[in-house]
């Protein structure tokens, strides 16, 4: 079943050269029951290494069922290991974070399997241990642990067990026991090699090999146990095993990478939360400083929602003619027929004329000078401007040119002390107007306050108090801001036809589209936004470095895990995969924490500073998505320096 041919292996120490092995020769037939003694330094645990595929030699051939694998790569060996060999060491070495029944279970892990929990009950009742299947190595006694990790080399069902002294540590009972269990498995078709010290124990193998400075002195058989004649596996389904593909990644692996990433988390819990610090800070910095640019540009889309997002605005524009700048409406002046022709183009929704003027307003004993502005009844629907109190003229008011008026919260404040206006007479440069509505608040532009004005009907403004038969400007709502640039141009060439205008006096007109403006403003916005986001992301970099610092530490501590998880079958792809499931379990945690904390800030801002804020979905999905992404750029070098670890050399590890 396994043939070495000259083997040799040496160490470098210091300066000195070990010679491990020398041309070491040797057959292993499945049933047999071998012993390895010899001093220490003899090579005898050298050679069980190279035996179990735990290391390789430097030089000669190893045959495994007459199939030389002395060139295959580490996964192939650890392939192997996982499939063909089961190991008993002297030390037990098991994970102390996991249980009788987890430590079992991670052979299973690495190979694969499903059903792994149910498997790995089966072999822990096999060696009578069924009631301390729940107890972590710390509860077990000596001979409790060593039989655990009998249970777990045996669940795999390997052909070779291999035991490195595997009852150097146990007292004579609980040596007794295992050596029975090692017995029982070799009756039913194991091949069972163990390297011991003792001759007692060598006393009850088949066959024992004798070794002195890395040579075999003696190969002798003992009679004491006829080899088993019925092995479980025969020697044809071996090169099967060999040649065996495993998945890049199994769930099973994935699922035992998070579990032992929130056990890492919880077993050193204040190490774990210094490093998820930065994460956190930086995850609840972007979340923060996202909702306060949204805020910014919801903010600035009411304010500009109140002047009419999909309205443009036409107005007489400042023509010049030789060099000369004539005045605004001298050559271009609009009418009221201008409206009604306007509200008759495709895609116009609705329209509504506009004059302006200053007014003097008296009430009681107070009095005021104020924006008088006379509008069209579909002014309130087009600039946002539904009364808070009363109503909105009507079309008959307009046509009767009645002396009604709606005024803002300044106004409301300086002459009526801020007590309801409606139905109150109010005078506007001397005529009785009667107050019929209170405008919303519009707040300060740079224009100068939007709540101190008076809104009357255009007709009463045009004819009863402005005194002009020309309108200053039209507002034209579209129906869709995807249809603005072809009403706008429509309009523009209506100008020109009803005021027969050459192409020479398309300056004698204007027309404004407020969504121009919006857009402007809120890429400004949208800058501000990438800008803050941008100095959270670098809190969240930070916060990766320390991620990055706590796993290498988490590397060097768990050395001889790292090494136990190879021995038992992980690839480098499997370690490095863990350790980077690992590193995304943490950032994935203090981002979590990082959201929840970035929302209460933000609530905590809007209510009590009165910032308009506003967390988005895409935020939070940003921030979590960007916290991954640290976790498996800052894991990276963690998980491939632990990849890289000599599986015997990390076993060894102090």
């Amino acid at each position: 079943m396994l043939e070495l041919i000259n083997i040799c292996k040496t160490y470098q120490m210091g300066e000195t050269q070990v010679n491990a092995l020398c041309n070491v020769s040797l057959k292993i037939k499945q049933g047999e029951f071998v012993a390895i003694m010899g001093p220490s330094g003899s090579g005898k645990s050298t050679l069980l290494h190279v035996l179990g595929f735990l290391d390789r030699a430097d030089s000669g051939e190893y045959l495994v069922s007459d199939k030389n694998i002395s060139q295959f790569s580490d996964d192939d060996l650890a392939n192997l290991r996982n499939s063909l060999a089961g190991f008993i060491f002297q030390q037990f070495h098991l994970l102390s974070r996991l249980t009788a029944l987890e430590n079992t279970e991670l052979p299973l892990i690495y190979g694969g399997h499903t059903r792994s929990k149910q498997r790995a009950e089966e072999k822990i009742k096999a060696v009578g241990l069924i009631e301390r299947i729940q107890h972590r190595p710390n509860e077990l006694s000596g001979g409790q642990q060593q039989r655990v990790a009998i249970a777990r080399a045996l669940v795999n069902d390997p052909p070779v067990i291999f035991a490195d002294e595997p009852t150097g540590n146990l007292d004579t009972t609980s040596e007794k026991e295992i050596l029975d269990i090692l017995k029982k498995l070799n009756d039913e078709g194991k091949a069972v090699l163990i390297v011991t010290h003792e001759p007692e124990i060598a006393a009850q193998t088949n066959r024992i090999i004798r070794m002195r400075d890395g040579k075999i002195i003696s190969d002798e058989k003992t009679g004491a146990r006829p080899q088993t004649k019925t092995p479980v596996q025969e020697s044809p389904s071996l090169p099967q095993n060999l040649q065996r593909q495993r998945p890049f990644y199994t769930p099973t692996e994935l699922l035992d990478g998070v579990f032992q990433g929130f056990k890492s988390i919880w077993s050193n819990k204040l190490r774990s939360l210094l490093s998820m610090l930065g994460i956190l800070i930086g995850v609840a910095s972007v979340i923060t400083m996202l909702a306060l640019g949204e805020g910014a540009k919801e903010s600035i889309r009411q304010r500009l929602s109140s002047m009419g997002t999909n309205v443009l605005t036409v107005s007489p524009g400042s023509h010049r003619m030789s060099e000369i700048s004539l005045e605004a409406g001298s050559v271009t002046r609009f009418t009221l027929k201008d409206v009604d022709v306007m509200a008759e183009v495709t895609h116009v929704k609705a329209t509504s004329p506009t004059v302006a003027g200053r007014g003097q307003l008296v009430y009681a004993s107070e009095n005021w000078n104020t924006q008088v502005l006379g509008v069209g009844v579909n002014y309130a629907k087009m600039k946002d401007s539904e009364p808070l109190a009363g109503r909105f003229f009507s079309d008959d008011e307009v046509t009767r040119r009645e002396k009604v008026a709606l005024i803002g919260l300044t106004i409301v404040k300086e002459l009526f002390d801020n007590k309801n206006p409606v139905g109150e007479i109010l005078k506007i440069n001397r005529i009785n107007f009667t107050v019929v509505g209170v405008l919303p608040e519009k707040g300060a532009s740079p224009h100068g306050d939007r709540d101190d004005v008076v809104v009357i009907p255009i007709t009463t403004a045009m004819f009863r108090i402005l005194g002009k038969d020309y309108i200053d400007s039209i507002d034209v709502e579209i129906d869709s801001l995807d249809n603005i640039e072809a009403a706008k141009e429509r309009i523009s060439n209506l100008i020109i036809q009803r005021h027969r205008l050459s192409p020479d006096d398309r300056d004698s007109f204007t027309i404004r589209n407020m969504a121009e403006i919006q857009q402007a403003l809120q890429g400004m916005t949208q800058t501000m936004t990438l800008l803050l986001g941008f100095v959270g992301a670098i809190s969240l970099l930070v916060g990766g470095i320390g991620i990055m610092n706590i796993m290498l530490v988490s590397v060097t501590e768990r050395t001889r895990e790292i090494g136990l998880r190879k021995a038992l079958g992980a690839r480098k792809k499997d370690i490095m995969l863990q350790f980077l499931t690992e590193s995304v379990v943490m950032t994935f945690c203090g981002g979590m924490v990082g959201i929840t904390f970035g929302t209460l800030i933000t609530i905590t801002l809007t209510y009590a500073v009165d910032w308009m804020m506003k967390i988005s979905f895409l935020s939070v999905m940003i921030s979590t998505i960007f916290s991954v992404i640290v976790g498996l750029i800052f894991g990276v070098w963690p998980a491939r320096k632990a990849a890289q670890l000599n599986p015997i050399d990390a076993l060894r590890h102090e």
